[in-house]
């Protein structure tokens, strides 16, 4: 009869779905004690205590932390240096270990570079695991499907990282949400994580659906709605299990606005979500004068503080620069510089330095630019005590810490009217402009002129609303205070 044909097709789906799904369960369950059984020996002597140390071996937690470009420089590094010296201070029984893809590059030489790039003093009882299979993270390797690529590749380097240890406490500083699952089921961490910017977004399927090209949409599929189409469609895909992902850390982390609203959306991890806005060293920034150095040198200097990556969007700003430029006479053409700020992670990045210093030949406007790879500190800080104007230029930037840095260095913003700039960062205080946004080639041309025509004490006010409200906003001390409040559920064992 029917129920009997019923029962007998509920009961073959069930014995159908334990032959596919019973082998899984089972490859998991070996995988993880296999993973726990290679890192007991690690473990143990990671957990041992310093010499006079009187606590328990037991009770040190290790924590690691997964950045693999550690010795890049950017924000993201800051974030990272910043994170671990908060707590180091807070928590005196934890080990902290950093898995990086920089092979070449010695323990002490990382700590020197965040000693003399970010002014972050750190102690030495830090380890560090390196991880040789970074490749499959960057996007050379994946020239299409280039997030699902990125997404395996990181999957791949993130089980080379579980493989050599599974700590107690895993938490993802760089953005690799795919490598969460991982530890979370197969290591048996607790998770935490820091996002700089979702991997997918809203913003990324409406600029496909609107026929835009850029960096991460060629213009031979904008101009096609074939292939459009099945973009949208492969984010939608990619972005649901990105949302699985996600779901996988018990405490997320983000750094604005905009970047909570997105990953609130994708990974429906409300409570659990908060907003840490990234560490800014304000203080030192903030020592400079807030002298008018046009009328001492008599330059009227741009400064950009950016890693060389395609999203930052270099291009625009020589660009801007250029038809600025033109707009002057010839006398005051000869006293504008611009200065590209910032560090190269990859052969690409330097790649990319070329193609921008060609282009500023062929403009003819190659002896007003000059770059600056890899500066140190105390060459950053100079750079920005001597900047009119500090240039952003990143379409829907998650946050903006080069920004931060601008405007508490005394350099009026001129940042892009997106993202985290627009909505937490150069805002009206105390009623006025703390700096200008734009968008185009044009609009930031034109800003670019109106603050070359400004009076001196108008910009000077500028500068001193804008100083006063990233210094109460965004400190190193407000960050490390916020991580240790937000990521004490991972360390209440």
């Amino acid at each position: 009869d029917v129920t009997w044909v019923m029962q007998t097709m509920s009961s073959a789906l069930l014995y159908s779905l334990l032959l596919v799904f019973a082998p899984i369960v089972v490859l998991v369950v070996i995988l993880k004690l296999v993973i726990r059984r290679r890192s007991a020996d690690v473990l143990e002597q990671l957990r041992s205590p310093q010499s006079g140390d009187g606590r328990s071996a037991k009770r040190r937690l290790v924590v690691g932390f997964f950045h693999p470009y550690c010795n890049a420089g950017g924000g993201g590094e800051r974030v990272l240096w910043c994170t671990v010296r908060a707590l180091q201070a807070r928590y005196s029984f934890i080990k902290c270990v950093v898995f990086t893809g920089d092979v070449d590059v010695g323990y002490s030489d990382i700590l020197q570079t965040a000693k003399e790039r970010f002014n972050v003093h750190l102690n030495d009882d830090i380890h560090f695991i390196y991880l040789k299979k970074r490749r499959w993270v960057e996007a050379k390797t994946w020239p299409i499907f280039t997030l699902l690529g990125q997404s395996i590749g990181s999957i791949i380097l993130g089980m080379e990282a579980l493989w050599s240890l599974a700590p107690d406490v895993y938490i993802d500083t760089m953005g690799y949400a795919f490598t969460m699952p991982l530890f979370k089921l197969l290591g048996g961490c607790r998770v935490g994580c820091y996002v700089h910017y979702p991997t997918i977004s809203t913003d990324m399927l409406n600029r496909i659906r609107d026929h835009r090209p850029s960096y991460n949409n060629k213009t031979v599929i904008s101009q096609s709605w074939i292939l459009s189409y099945g973009k949208v469609v492969y984010y939608k895909i990619f972005a649901f299990f990105y949302g699985l992902a996600g779901r996988c850390s018990d405490v997320v982390m983000v750094n604005s606005t905009w970047t909570h609203d997105h990953i609130a959306s994708l990974w429906n991890r409300p409570q659990a979500t908060f907003i840490v806005y990234p560490p800014c060293d304000t203080k030192s920034f903030s020592a400079l004068p807030l002298a008018d150095h046009q009328s001492v040198t008599g330059y009227f200097d741009i400064v950009s503080v950016a890693q060389f990556r395609p999203e930052k969007d270099h291009e625009l700003q020589v660009r801007a620069f250029h038809a600025f430029h033109k707009s002057l006479s010839s006398v005051q053409k000869r006293k504008v510089r611009l200065f590209l700020v910032g560090s190269c992670r990859d052969e690409s990045d330097v790649e990319r330095v070329d193609a921008l210093q060609e282009m500023a030949d062929k403009l003819g406007i190659q002896a007003f630019v000059q770059f600056k790879i890899n500066v140190s500190f105390s060459e950053l800080l100079d750079l920005l005590g001597s900047a009119t104007i500090g240039l952003h230029t990143m379409w829907n930037e998650h946050f903006g810490i080069g920004v931060v840095e601008g405007m508490a260095a005394g350099a009026i913003t001129l940042a892009h009217d997106s993202g985290g700039p627009k909505r937490d960062i150069v805002i009206r205080w105390q009623e006025k402009p703390t700096g200008f946004l734009a968008s185009s080639v044009t609009s930031y041309s034109n800003q670019m002129r109106h603050v070359f025509d400004m009076k001196r004490q108008t910009r000077l006010e500028m500068r001193q609303r804008a100083r006063a409200s990233v210094e109460q906003r965004f400190s190193e001390e407000v960050f490390e205070a916020n991580v240790v409040r937000r990521t004490e559920r991972l360390f209440a064992w």
